[in-house]
Order: structure tokens, then C-alpha cells, then sequence
């Protein structure tokens, strides 16, 4: 069976106490370690990468919602709160399971097996993003253009868009193992949405996308882009 990864971040003491207590009763999950707050797991999940977080939502300084949309990584997510008012905000960020404190045994099962199937399964990368009020995480493979705007990113998919925290220079690598390519220094598409593209004078190239957004791509990209997808 495959070993459970996973981190507890909740700013009660007695709350992530009883976690442990209730995971001690499964082999394959393993309590890698705990966050009081948003800045330490931020700090803790970038060094030790689990499978898993149980995550309480209302902290001092950032929320729960808030730790994960400054996540370039999210991993599977279990929330676990006392406030009743946040189950449905909890289920639009199609959060694996809910708990409510104080948590039954019976419900922490069922979270458990439910992580267990989804880690079974191969998850597609997304990106946890605030759109209005809805919190939801939105797969990559959707978008089909990211633009920057100083320290935010704009992302387009389908009619609609959403600003997220994080530079074009962050996401870069994180996009290019998800079919993306850097058009210039302020746009990066996804190469599922090309219609076609167009050479130019000067070795530029121009590129279409689906969408009907047209894309300057430099000598340099442009040489670039012809490397790296020779023969695809």
C-alpha cells in the first residue's frame, strides 16, 4: 500500500493533537509535519512536498483558501474547520472532503479512503484561483493563454479570466512541463491551442491561437520553439 504523505496545518494545538490521534490508526498515512499558520506551511509544504494537507480554513493573518492560491504546488486537500459557513465555499474548491470539528471518527475514514483513491488516480496540474467569491482549482490543460501584469498573471480559458499572484517568470517552468511556451516577455500559450502560425520578415513568426489572439513571437523564440518541437 502506497505510504500517505501528509501535513496538518491548523493554529489550535488541542485541533491538530487529535488529527495525529485519528491518524494513528492507518499504516499508510504518515504525519510528516505541522503549520500553526499560512507563512510556516507555505514554508513547510515547499520542503516537504506531501501527498496530503488537512487544512484548517480560519487562521490568524491568511486563511486557509488564501495559503493555497500562493501555492505553486497544491496537493490534495482535506479541510477541516469549525465554521459551518465555509462548507460550501469548501465544496466549490472541490476540496477532497470536509470536516467539521470537533471531527468523528467516522467521517476522518471516510476523507482517508477518499485520498487514498484519488492519489490511486493521476491527477491533472492545476492551479487553485479566486474567481469573485468562488474558490475552485482549474486545470492547466484549459488554459490557453497567460499574460503578465507586474507581479499577477492573467489566465484565459474558455470566454472567461482570472488574476492570480504570481509572476510569468515563477510559472514558467511549472507551465513549460505542461505543454506551455513563452511567446515573449509578457504572454505564454499553451501549445494545445495553436490554429497556426505564420512566418514573417526578420525570422519572427506569428501565432494564432484558437481563441483568435495573435502572438509576436521573436527570431529567438521563434528558433526556439522550432528546437523543441521538431518532429511533434
Amino acid at each position: 500500500m502506497k505510504q500517505i504523505r501528509a501535513v496538518i496545518i491548523d493554529d489550535e494545538r488541542s485541533a491538530r493533537n487529535e488529527l495525529r490521534r485519528l491518524a494513528t490508526r492507518y499504516p499508510d498515512l504518515e504525519i510528516s509535519g505541522e503549520a500553526r499558520d499560512a507563512d510556516e506551511a507555505q514554508k513547510l509544504l515547499g520542503i516537504l512536498k506531501p501527498d496530503l494537507i488537512f487544512l484548517d480554513i480560519q487562521m490568524p493573518g491568511r486563511s486557509g483558501f488564501e495559503l493555497l492560491e500562493s501555492l505553486e504546488r497544491v496537493p490534495q486537500v482535506i479541510f477541516v474547520t469549525a465554521f459551518d459557513q465555509y462548507a460550501l465555499k469548501a465544496f466549490e474548491v472541490s476540496a477532497l472532503y470536509y470536516l467539521l470539528k470537533p471531527v468523528r471518527e467516522e467521517r476522518f475514514a471516510i476523507a482517508i479512503e477518499q485520498a487514498r483513491e484519488r492519489l490511486r488516480k493521476t491527477e491533472e496540474p492545476a492551479v487553485f484561483v479566486k474567481d469573485k467569491n468562488r474558490y475552485y482549482f482549474l486545470p492547466w490543460k484549459n488554459v490557453y493563454l497567460v499574460e503578465s501584469l507586474d507581479n499577477y498573471a492573467r489566465l484565459y480559458f474558455g470566454d472567461r479570466n482570472v488574476l492570480i499572484k504570481s509572476s510569468l517568470n515563477r510559472l514558467e517552468s511549472q507551465l513549460e512541463k505542461n505543454g506551455f511556451f513563452r511567446a515573449n516577455r509578457a504572454q505564454i500559450f499553451n501549445k494545445n491551442f495553436i490554429k497556426e502560425i505564420v512566418t514573417m520578415s526578420g525570422g519572427q513568426a506569428q501565432v494564432m491561437l484558437k481563441s483568435g489572439d495573435q502572438l509576436e513571437l521573436s527570431e529567438r523564440q521563434w528558433v526556439k520553439f522550432k528546437k523543441t518541437n521538431a518532429g511533434k
